[in-house]
């Protein structure tokens, strides 16, 4: 039994809601909890598609545990402590489902690098999303300097880790930080909708383009064509292209098993 990360699933889409008051900051128990939730839902049939939000409305996640850090301070073996946590946001990045996650607050230092490992970012209108660790004297340390420069290209990526300042939801998404912008309160709903949409296709497609879309990022495009044409072959391998293809013939909508 989880303390801090409770799960829900409702057709096709789990929901894991972060519950640590008052700012769900993120300490080593959450995130092994969180490590252990999204494993669970690998290869749960009754999951398509995950949606993650938090407690609360101050804040999504304000960022790690601050109390925490004094006991990496001098130590040479801090590193393996911190790749632990890095499995974690490495498995959430590399999830072969589709992720989505609601930032309904403050979304700071850890809080941000956790999101940025999702697929699909919503933020409410009144988030503030940012990695101010160097007001600390200390840099992002969570994937932060590598996930942010290659969403929102280097130099507003610096800007953001030079300055500590985060940026409102607004900016977040004029500068491709976030998908979609909602009022306040309306994230999660907005999230459900778009899971709901996502989970009436098939699993076995969903995954294959994450795959390509990943992995195709990391490599030459030639490579990354040669992924992109190793999957596709792949797909038609599967029942849900046999459905997919007689549905469309029979001018109905397909019924995919996800296998």
């Amino acid at each position: 039994m989880s303390e801090f990360i409770h799960v829900e699933k409702t057709n096709g889409v789990a929901v894991l809601t972060i519950d640590r008051p008052p700012l769900n900051v993120l300490s080593k128990k959450v995130f092994k909890e969180l490590g252990e939730a999204f494993e669970a839902l690998k290869d749960d049939p009754e999951a398509v598609a995950v949606v993650l939000k938090s407690a609360g409305e101050k804040a999504f996640v304000a960022g790690a545990d601050i109390k925490e850090f004094p006991e990496m301070i001098g130590r040479e073996d801090s590193k393996d402590s911190i790749m632990e946590g890095h499995r974690v946001l490495d498995a959430i990045d590399s999830f072969p489902k589709p992720t989505i996650v609601v930032l309904d607050g403050l979304t700071l230092g850890g809080g941000c690098e956790l999101a940025l490992t999702f697929d699909i970012r919503i933020a409410e209108e009144h988030a503030q999303i940012g990695l101010p660790e160097v007001k600390l004297g200390i840099f992002p340390g969570g994937g932060g300097t590598q996930r942010l420069p290659r969403l929102v290209g280097k130099a507003k990526a610096k800007e953001m880790m030079y300055t500590g300042e985060p940026v409102s939801a607004k900016e977040a998404k004029e500068i491709g930080l976030v998908n979609q912008v909602t009022a306040k309160g309306e994230g999660a709903s907005e999230a459900m909708k778009m899971a709901g949409k996502i989970t009436g296709y098939s699993l076995q497609s969903l995954s294959r383009i994450k795959k390509a879309v990943n992995e195709g990022l990391d490599v030459e495009l030639n490579k990354g064509i040669d992924l992109e044409a190793g999957l596709f072959a792949d797909i038609f391998q599967t029942e849900d292209v046999k459905e997919g293809v007689r549905a469309f013939i029979e001018k109905r909508k397909p019924t995919f098993q996800h296998k």
